[in-house]
């Protein structure tokens, strides 16, 4: 799930605590490394609730086992998009498939811009609310 609080996006772990520093990010691959996950990492400047498929940077490291290199590719995707949402996702794949274990932003725009909650009126005076993404008001590239 996410909210935005204050103007502030909330999404997977930590999300309640102030930003990671690098150390903590390492810290927390480090625990995924010794689960045996894989990590990814993913992008966005659109963090709609229901937009769970952010864009990959790169492929997911299989095969990556140094925290350093992981760390490393979060600062090359940092300095490509350094106002876009970025996040580290750990992958399981205990069960015969790769799920989402771990998820947890560590880039986040200077300036979040927010949503708005817009209420549509129905049959029945029945009440469907739909969240908007202020951050989706202009186009994709234009966004921040």
């Amino acid at each position: 799930m996410m909210t935005n609080l204050g103007g502030r996006v909330t999404q997977g772990q930590f999300s309640f605590l102030p930003d990671l520093t690098d150390k903590q990010i390492t810290a927390q691959v480090q625990y995924a490394l010794d689960k045996g996950w894989s990590l990814g990492i993913e992008y966005t400047d659109d963090p709609h609730p229901r937009n769970t498929y952010w864009e990959m940077f790169g492929n997911p490291m299989f095969d990556m086992k140094d925290p350093a290199g992981i760390l490393m590719e979060i600062n090359n995707c940092r300095k490509t998009y350094p106002n876009h949402y970025i996040r580290v996702t750990a992958f399981s794949a205990v069960r015969g498939v790769e799920s989402v274990t771990m998820s947890y932003i560590v880039n986040r725009p200077k300036k979040e811009p927010g949503f708005r909650l817009e209420r549509h009126e129905t049959d029945g005076r029945t009440m469907r609310y739909t969240i908007h993404s202020y951050a989706t008001d202009k186009p994709e590239g234009e966004r921040y």
